[in-house]
């Protein structure tokens, strides 16, 4: 299955950007934003802010990667358990299900991997 890659126009810190990522890493950005109720733009700005390489498409990815992986690991989420049912595929339990899951433990920004 091809991965529909969108180009998106956003403001940060008052200065248009184009961001270019797969639709799925759209949706999960958009998932992680409503449950810290903060705007899509300004969550993009914060990772923005935090990354030290790199362009913003691949901080953004590395972002939302982080933020599952942290979901993985607390004994609090649900979708742990969902993962390691499904043999860890983060993919295929949070993406794909058409479902919102949102972390009890939300990570900070500065959570995101650097290279």
């Amino acid at each position: 299955m091809k991965s529909s890659v969108v180009n998106r126009s956003i403001k940060i810190a008052g200065h248009k950007t184009s961001v270019t990522l797969e639709d799925k890493f759209w949706k999960a950005l958009r998932e992680i934003a409503a449950g810290r109720n903060t705007t899509l733009s300004d969550l993009i700005a914060a990772i923005d802010s935090e990354r030290q390489l790199g362009n913003l498409s691949s901080a953004i990815r590395l972002f939302v990667l982080g933020f599952y992986r942290n979901q993985i690991s607390d004994p609090r989420s649900t979708l742990g358990t969902e993962a390691t049912k499904r043999r860890g595929l983060i993919a295929t339990t949070g993406w794909n299900t058409g479902r919102s899951q949102v972390a009890v433990s939300k990570p900070a920004v500065s959570d995101i991997p650097h290279s």
